[in-house]
């Protein structure tokens, strides 16, 4: 995927993917040229079990110009909920290469993991991430009323990160209430995604970040299709109509944004 030739070439961070992911193994290389090729130029892999996360450290070491990782349980993967696997994730955050913890959160929209369980994780993920001084990565789906409880309870020292945030106006200034960053997907390319559509706007230009969430979630006009951090210029278009915006503002503001929130090494822009 190569940039139309009238589009200039901007910057762009994928703040939140799973290139660890096997979708990705017969192909990696030729996903992350395709992704340079259209200015992304950082991917942050995010970790969802402990092979996930050793997984994502793994690419950060390989890529250490381009690619970053997270540690950490996704509440829908929470198998890993003994003290032995606890130690090894304290054993991961602490990692050069990773800039925060989870993804972590609360999904009730699937049953596969109990509700109550999925709360005690995101409870210790939180916790973790004030030890540790690193920000959190949280998903919340259908959660949010318990996600706020629980993050009000436990505070967020080192800021934090809804990601692909799915909510309307109402659960976006709750999220920027208890200073957490909003994290934009694919989904809001879908014109039935209304609620979130008009939220996007309220998001203020210092805490607004973009991703792919990739291999899921592929933007229009990719829908069907495996996502890849390629297509995260196409959101970061979608979003740039829905703020009223050009997309060199948003390109600078994301790329500010998320490395302030990551502690991420300065970018050089050139536009």
């Amino acid at each position: 995927m190569t940039p139309k030739k009238d589009t200039p070439l901007y910057q762009w961070i994928d703040s939140h993917a799973h290139l660890d992911f096997d979708r990705f193994d017969d192909d990696r290389g030729e996903v992350i040229s395709r992704a340079k090729a259209r200015g992304v130029s950082r991917v942050i892999s995010i970790g969802t079990r402990i092979e996930s996360t050793e997984r994502a450290i793994a690419l950060a070491e390989r890529y250490p110009e381009f690619i970053y990782a997270t540690a950490g349980f996704h509440p829908l993967y929470m198998t890993d909920d003994h003290e032995e696997g606890w130690r090894s994730l304290e054993e991961l955050i602490v990692h050069p290469r990773v800039v925060g913890v989870g993804e972590t959160g609360l999904d009730y929209y699937y049953d596969h993991t109990p509700h109550d369980q999925q709360r005690r994780s995101f409870r210790r993920h939180l916790q973790l991430a004030n030890r540790f001084k690193k920000p959190i990565i949280i998903h919340i789906r259908d959660a949010f009323e318990d996600a706020f409880k629980i993050i009000d309870e436990e505070g967020i020292k080192a800021g934090g990160v809804v990601h692909c945030f799915t909510g309307g106006p109402e659960e976006c200034l709750a999220s920027l209430e208890r200073g957490l960053y909003i994290s934009l997907s694919g989904i809001v390319t879908f014109k039935s995604a209304k609620a979130l559509r008009a939220a996007v706007p309220l998001v203020p230009n210092d805490r607004l970040l973009i991703e792919t969430d990739a291999p899921f979630l592929a933007p229009t006009p990719h829908r069907g299709q495996r996502n890849e951090p390629a297509f995260v210029v196409d959101t970061a278009h979608c979003v740039a109509q829905l703020r009223e915006e050009t997309l060199e503002n948003l390109s600078l503001l994301t790329l500010e944004n998320t490395a302030r929130l990551f502690s991420l090494p300065a970018i050089e822009v050139s536009l």
